[in-house]
């Protein structure tokens, strides 16, 4: 490695306690070699708060996000400066499609209570009490210093399969959008009704034509939870994806008849279109990059013919 990874710190400031575990997490991290950032020893009175916050999540290698419950409420309702850095960070996801870059923490509840619905999905490191912190803390620093076990070599293709592969190749198969076939009706929970607050919602789940990657899965939490468009009873951190199933986990079915079966049409719709966007930028990188490799071959090829070392 070239030189020493860097990772800022994205927490809660809830409680003195975890300030000084986060910065018991940054002190062993740099005594690993990573170059962890923390606004505790970065700002002084006087900064301006947005431009570090923007400067720290852009400019470093990685992002630890340090997963609580008040966390997560706050990045999903926007509140104070974990609101900010959230829309900093599914704003960086979605234009640089840089996914590894932000790395959940499990601190303190469970993955449901605590990771916000962006994050939702991810392999998170929990890091919850002792005994993890001891079992996971390694995987951490393993992934900071990308230095964790890769596969082996791949061997040669036997040639009584290459035609076959040499096929599938001329005859690219069409990639199908991921679409929503209809609602499970048989998996749709029961309400509580017990009169507490939310006890009339449940869960409805709904079918996809296949099952999505982690990728779109990402950018339909974001459109879901910040729609270009939607209704006043619109219901943010709500969605989520598992196998081939969106569940909406707090509604009922008279607000998915009315207001919430346009904006999930409009969330598979603009993931599956800036999934489009981000494979085209990507294929016309690569693109570009063979062009630029060949070119500067043939310059190399063509130069060298012209050298003689006789003269």
């Amino acid at each position: 490695m070239d030189s020493n990874p860097t990772t800022f710190i994205s927490y809660a400031w809830e409680s003195d306690d975890l300030k000084n575990w986060v910065k018991e997490l940054a002190t062993q991290l740099r005594q690993n070699g990573i170059d962890a950032k923390l606004d505790q020893w970065e700002v002084v009175p006087g900064d301006q708060m947005p431009h570090f916050m923007e400067k720290s999540v852009r400019e470093n290698n990685y992002v630890i996000i340090i997963c609580t419950p008040k966390y997560k409420t706050k990045s999903e309702n926007r509140i104070g400066g974990v609101g900010y850095e959230g829309d900093i960070m599914t704003a960086e996801v979605l234009q640089n499609a840089n996914h590894r870059k932000f790395i959940p923490i499990l601190k303190s509840g469970t993955k449901e209570t605590s990771i916000p619905s962006w994050l939702q999905g991810k392999y998170f490191i929990d890091l919850s009490n002792d005994h993890h912190f001891k079992k996971n803390f390694e995987d951490l620093i393993t992934t900071l210093l990308n230095v964790r076990e890769t596969a082996p070599s791949l061997g040669n293709i036997p040639n009584k399969y290459n035609k076959a592969i040499t096929k599938q190749i001329d005859e690219p198969i069409k990639e199908e959008e991921i679409k929503i076939k209809g609602i499970l009706i048989d998996e749709v929970s029961l309400p509580l009704n017990d009169g507490s607050r939310g006890s009339a919602l449940y869960k409805i789940p709904f079918e996809l034509n296949k099952r999505p990657d982690y990728e779109w899965i990402d950018l339909f939490i974001q459109a879901w939870n910040r729609p270009s468009r939607f209704t006043s009873m619109h219901r943010p951190s709500i969605a989520s994806v598992y196998g081939n199933k969106i569940v909406l986990d707090g509604t009922t079915i008279e607000e998915v008849e009315k207001y919430h079966k346009d904006t999930l049409k409009l969330a598979v719709e603009t993931a599956n279109n800036t999934l489009k966007e981000i494979k085209l930028r990507k294929k016309l990188r690569e693109e570009a990059e063979k062009k630029r490799e060949e070119e500067h071959k043939k310059a190399i090829k063509d130069i060298s013919r012209r050298i003689n070392f006789d003269d």
